[in-house]
């Protein structure tokens, strides 16, 4: 875990990434408050280069109220950072994520203890009943269908904030770009027990929504990265070498032909674009496929030593 010589453990660590969320901020400590009276807990927001007033109240609240905890990041790094950096500087045996607009119900968090507490590693929350619109809510289902097809992960509801975290486990994801989508698949990928709870969904009151059309794009693309690392992160040439010789019998099939017409037709061949064209597919083109996707995992495996408290200060 996070945790630093002289700082006080902790039952719970709450993180709380937050983006513009003035509105919200007093309600939601209120509802945390007094669903965690009974536990020893801390709620750390992590501000993502909020331009409103975030900060400010949140100073405010924090004079008022010993359990919480504020660490600004220089800029706007997205929601994945915000996490990682959430759970490197944690001191909670379990850490629970939510979103900081009010739609996620802390009454649920006592029911994520207790999935944790039955032996699960990663439990998610699932919004059967979700309160958003329709343009949130349907390509969130084609999403999740193809998560679940992809990744192997039997999940319903793979985007949900809303989740608890053995903390040790979650300081070992590796979580950048947009990949805060598959904490269960990437802790599966660690051998992490992942497990599900249905959870109130609350229609948001104040702020605007972060969601948008961009989104939807990254995270198809994060999706197609997920499930390469799922599958051949250990074992890459079984992914390179399918490509590979499949590229590469094509233009072996499109020499043998120009060959054949050279050495049994007479024909000359020299100044044919099939050849070049053969020649290419053979040594090159399964380097240039292939970049985008070994870039991929050369990005998993460095970020395992990001110094992420670099990212930002805590207040």
């Amino acid at each position: 875990m996070g945790m630093e010589n002289g700082d006080e453990a902790k039952d719970v660590s709450i993180i709380i990434p937050v983006l513009n969320e003035e509105e919200n901020l007093h309600p939601l400590i209120d509802e945390i408050t007094e669903t965690m009276k009974d536990k020893e807990y801390e709620i750390i927001f992590v501000d993502d280069g909020s331009t409103d007033d975030t900060v400010k109240i949140l100073k405010d609240i924090r004079s008022n109220n010993s359990h919480v905890r504020i660490h600004k990041l220089k800029r706007n790094y997205g929601k994945a950072i915000a996490m990682a950096v959430g759970f490197d500087i944690a001191r909670g045996k379990t850490s629970i994520t939510m979103d900081g607009d009010l739609q996620d119900d802390p009454a649920e968090i006592p029911r994520f203890l207790a999935s944790i507490a039955e032996g699960n590693d990663i439990v998610c929350g699932w919004r059967a009943k979700r309160n958003d619109n329709i343009f949130k809510r349907w390509p969130s289902k084609i999403y999740n269908k193809m998560s679940r097809k992809i990744a192997g992960v039997k999940i319903h509801d793979m985007n949900c904030g809303f989740k608890a975290y053995n903390t040790e486990l979650a300081c070992s994801l590796n979580l950048y770009g947009d990949m805060h989508r598959y904490t269960p698949v990437l802790g599966h990928m660690n051998g992490a027990k992942v497990s599900e709870i249905v959870v109130n969904h609350r229609r948001r009151i104040h702020g605007k929504s972060k969601y948008g059309a961009k989104r939807i794009m990254r995270g198809l693309i994060d999706l197609i990265t997920v499930g390469f690392l799922f599958s051949f992160l250990e074992r890459p040439l079984h992914f390179f070498g399918r490509i590979g010789t499949l590229i590469s019998l094509i233009g072996f099939a499109i020499c043998s032909y120009l060959v054949s017409l050279k050495y049994i037709y007479g024909e000359g061949i020299g100044d044919r674009p099939m050849l070049m064209l053969g020649v290419l597919l053979i040594t090159t083109g399964i380097q240039l496929f292939m970049l985008g996707l070994l870039g991929e995992t050369i990005v998993y495996r460095s970020s395992e030593n990001r110094q992420l408290r670099f990212y930002g200060k805590e207040l």
